[in-house]
């Protein structure tokens, strides 16, 4: 009898040392949210586009979570996405960002003007942050050694808007004598230099170019130039309110009777800031355009129209061009984190690099070694509607058209890693 109870002291000890043993050493809780940061000029010079930005960014969130949310090794998390105004200044978008990290953000996805972006990459640099602009980045921003590892741009650079412009006109449009309108800034030279890059390839000549600095308000003078030149295409890189108003000028003073006139990069909101008779006619690239119904790939022609139909459903208009970069940036950080089963930012990081194809609503895509996509279409050549074709508010362009793979990127060469 003794020996029966004093084994069962034994065992009981044993079991309680285990079990204090086990004190203290608790599986760390794991997150029941991820935090995505949303950081915009909601305010100011870029209001206009950065609202469809966000709306991108939430459409995105939103078809996550109507699915019930991030599939994780430890079960469904919601995504939570909090926006901040970052109002075009450097120091109120850096300051907000640094909000959003301690507010516990996970991701932040943002920028419509590239000198913050490329502010807010170098904070990921000492401290490992997931960050995906979605602005149009300078081509010095993917030159090696620039980009924090975590850092992923999902629009190209101005090079690769230029290229494409040019390429459209000569191959597509048989448009060979150029004259090209710069802006006096980054995205202006590097635009023209993509331009030049095109035309000597595809047998194009540059027979005018000028520059003129970002809010210019009377275009005349280079309309003259233009005039004078006699161009078989006018390309221009001017965006935003500056497009507005350099397209009804050439509009006004006839420029559209004498040549072909091509904005290389367009939006809706800038489509419909024209004259009904300053679209018709009008070309341009197109990141992404919601009806691609007259567009040779049917599937991807689908794919768009799925993903317009619930954007209207959601925010009661199509998606424009802005908005695309940004769903498709969001998705991108969402689905990459629910594959690497992480939200660690470097172990997320190394699962793009590992696993670098993935698909997009405009179609396939692939990460490169400078953090950029190769797009299979990465923008689609369209042309206006005159005002008889158009069947409603957002009935702008047809498409006639696209650019995209390794031929439009500026090599890696170029940027130094190779």
């Amino acid at each position: 009898m003794k020996r029966l109870v004093a084994g069962f002291m034994v065992i009981t000890l044993l079991l309680l040392t285990v079990t204090l043993s086990g004190c203290g050493k608790t599986a760390a809780k794991q997150p029941d949210k991820f935090i995505l940061g949303v950081l915009l000029p909601l305010t100011g010079t870029f209001a206009a586009v950065a609202k469809t930005q966000e709306q991108g960014a939430l459409a995105a969130v939103e078809d996550i979570n109507k699915a019930g949310g991030l599939v994780m090794p430890w079960g469904k998390v919601q995504v939570v996405p909090i926006t901040e105004d970052d109002q075009t200044k450097l120091d109120v978008g850096v300051r907000r960002f640094e909000y959003l990290r301690a507010a516990g953000a996970n991701a932040v996805v943002g920028q419509t003007w590239a000198p913050l972006a490329l502010a807010i990459n170098e904070k990921t640099r000492d401290k490992p942050f997931l960050y995906f602009p979605v602005c149009v980045t300078p081509l010095d921003a993917v030159k090696k050694g620039t980009l924090s590892p975590t850092t992923w741009v999902s629009a190209y650079t101005p090079w690769s808007v230029g290229y494409m412009a040019a390429s459209a006109a000569i191959n597509t449009l048989g448009k060979k004598r150029i004259f090209f309108l710069a802006r006096s800034d980054a995205w202006g030279w590097d635009m023209r230099a993509g331009v030049e890059a095109a035309a000597k390839q595809y047998g194009g000549t540059i027979v005018g170019k000028d520059e003129v600095p970002l809010g210019t308000a009377d275009f005349l003078p280079v309309i003259k130039k233009v005039a004078a030149a006699k161009p078989d295409v006018f390309i221009s890189a001017q965006f935003g309110a500056d497009a507005i108003a350099l397209l009804k000028q050439a509009y006004d003073e006839g420029l559209y009777q004498k040549m072909t006139i091509f904005n290389a990069f367009i939006t809706n909101v800038v489509a419909q800031g024209l004259p009904p008779a300053a679209l018709n006619g009008l070309y341009a690239m197109h990141f992404a355009y919601s009806d691609l119904s007259s567009f040779s790939d049917q599937q991807v022609a689908k794919s768009m129209a799925d993903y317009a139909n619930r954007f209207q459903q959601q925010f009661g208009n199509p998606p424009d061009a802005y908005a695309t970069i940004a769903y498709i940036s969001t998705r991108q950080i969402l689905d990459t984190v629910q594959a690497a089963g992480t939200f660690d930012p470097v172990k997320v990081s190394d699962y793009i690099k590992q696993h670098p194809d993935f698909e997009t609503v405009k179609g396939p895509a692939r990460w490169r070694e400078d953090h950029s996509p190769v797009y299979k279409y990465a923008a689609f050549l369209v042309k206006g509607k005159s005002p008889n074709e158009r069947k409603g508010e957002w009935d702008l362009f047809t498409v006639v058209g696209s650019q995209g793979g390794d031929a439009v990127m500026p090599t890696l060469e170029m940027l130094g890693y190779k």
